[in-house]
């Protein structure tokens, strides 16, 4: 069993970083100052030069270090390390340093009743 790299496909990378960040191909097109079929383009090829992939990595918001290094199962890992609920706010209950309401909030809205 022998296990072959996979190549090095760039532009696929460009292509789900940019669908990742919600960006569509005109609205790329438009910060490289070109048209979506020139992005299109580039989205298709295996290779970019790198002041290229400089510009496309800048209209992004990434460094060409993290598209050229870009994976799918890289960013499966790391989206399943936030599975403890820890820290995070709308998707968990809020606890930092073990600080918890000390009022029951239905109280608070009886006394405004109260005024």
């Amino acid at each position: 069993m022998s296990t072959l790299a996979k190549p090095s496909h760039i532009g696929r990378k460009i292509s789900r970083i940019r669908e990742l960040r919600d960006m569509k191909q005109e609205a790329l097109a438009q910060a490289l100052g070109t048209n979506q079929q020139a992005v299109s383009i580039m989205e298709n090829s295996e290779t970019i030069d790198d002041e290229k992939l400089a510009e496309v990595a800048k209209a992004l918001g990434v460094t060409p270090e993290a598209i050229k290094n870009f994976s799918e199962e890289n960013m499966i890992n790391y989206f399943n390390t936030f599975h403890d609920s820890s820290g995070n706010g709308a998707f968990g209950q809020i606890d930092n340093n073990n600080q918890h309401c000390t009022f029951n909030p239905l109280d608070k809205i009886v006394e405004l009743y109260e005024r």
